[in-house]
């Protein structure tokens, strides 16, 4: 029997259904793939990809995080941290990071809360609903929302905004333009209103932090680069969490029993979302720009080209994880490479755990239990997260 060559290609929509079988293979058959097709490289083991992700010299970020904006060579705005490289980029975080404060973020548990029984309520008396729609896309939206002081009427249609630059056709490339950060200029009545109207919130912080810049300049940010930063703190604190809770639904439809753990005792929550972390993450791959040729697996990956790291393979690696297929909410779970790793490890992940505990929490106290209508489920449309675009639950 002849087995056709392995082959992985983020936008083929039959892969996406379940790659894991594929990552399998690349991991056995092909660790280190090349895309004649697409002319990228990608690692797939756990070494490879810690290896890729801290070597940020070799393996550069200053070309975006992403396939299509690598091969599109557009502009990248100062301020992009996913799209740049030290020391810009330890500059940029840093600004950020005096706004991402764990105390900060703990802070933010009673709104949080808030806003997940506010979503609850509303779905009161009914037997079926959309998980996505109804909850998972509600809660990340109106928390990112209340960080960035955007008016709550606002904050669905900045979402959606927001959203439709990751949609892509299915099977087809995301359409880059000739920016990086297409949705920048959605955010710039906001950024104009605030700087008269100054309020407890990312943008006035943003307005007002002083900095030393890569030239040794202290001065403020300029009003291009908040409307850079605000916008990327948008989209990623987004579309990746509401991805999240909806992976936290359908692994628990699946797995009854350890659902039943959780709601029977809520302090095992925070390790089941790591556990889902870790089996199911909203982001699969993370591309580089190669600045120079470079020797894996002894082949050489040559400098120009894009090497795609697989972090959803190296979390099912069998090297570093017993029954790594197995989904266990007592897994003891560390080392995670859903959040990335090193210089580039997500500023937001503190929030993003926090925000899925709590709905989670809310979530199994008013409804312990649910199915799902399999035959209703759709993945979303996007080459760069994957996760749920519908995810209807029967309840009671």
């Amino acid at each position: 029997m002849v087995t056709e060559p392995v082959y992985w290609d983020p936008f083929d929509r039959d892969i996406a259904r379940d790659p894991y079988p594929v990552y399998a293979r690349l991991r056995a058959e092909a660790p280190l793939y090349y895309n004649a097709t697409h002319d990228f490289w990608a690692v797939s083991r756990y070494d490879d990809v810690d290896r890729a992700l801290l070597d940020w010299r070799t393996f550069s970020s200053a070309r975006g995080p992403i396939l299509e904006i690598i091969k599109a060579g557009v502009e990248i705005p100062p301020g992009t941290l996913l799209m740049e490289d030290p020391p810009a980029h330890d500059i940029h975080r840093g600004l950020l990071a005096r706004v991402f404060t764990p105390r900060r973020i703990l802070s933010l548990e009673p709104e949080i809360r808030k806003l997940c029984v506010r979503s609850l309520d509303r779905l009161d008396g009914l037997d079926r609903f959309d998980l996505m729609a109804a909850y998972a896309n509600e809660v990340p939206m109106r928390v990112i929302g209340m960080l960035l002081g955007i008016p709550e009427a606002d904050q669905q249609a900045v979402r959606d905004r927001t959203d439709d630059n990751l949609r892509t056709v299915p099977g087809q490339q995301m359409q880059v333009g000739e920016r990086a950060i297409p949705s920048a200029d959605t955010f710039a009545e906001y950024i104009d209103w605030r700087a008269e109207h100054p309020s407890d919130d990312l943008m006035t912080e943003l307005l007002h932090a002083e900095f030393v810049d890569t030239e040794g300049t202290t001065r403020t940010l300029t009003r291009q680069e908040i409307l850079t930063y605000v916008s990327v703190v948008a989209g990623a604190g987004n579309e990746t969490t509401a991805r999240l809770i909806g992976w936290l639904g359908s692994l628990l439809a699946r797995h009854p029993e350890q659902r039943a753990e959780l709601a029977a005792d809520p302090r095992l929550i925070p390790n089941a979302i790591e556990e889902t972390l870790r089996f199911e993450p909203t982001g699969h791959a993370i591309a580089r720009y190669v600045t120079t040729d470079v020797e894996i697996r002894g082949q050489v990956v040559p400098a120009g080209t894009v090497l795609m790291i697989l972090v959803a393979s190296a979390n099912r690696d069998a090297e570093r994880w017993t029954e790594p297929d197995r989904f266990d909410i007592h897994r003891k779970v560390s080392n995670l490479r859903t959040f990335g790793l090193g210089t580039h490890f997500c500023l937001g992940a503190s929030l993003a755990r926090l925000e899925a505990r709590v709905a989670m929490e809310e979530l199994l106290a008013r409804f312990p239990r649910w199915d799902v209508e399999w035959e209703g489920l759709t993945l979303s449309p996007t080459s760069t997260v994957r996760g749920w675009e519908t995810l209807p639950l029967l309840v009671g």
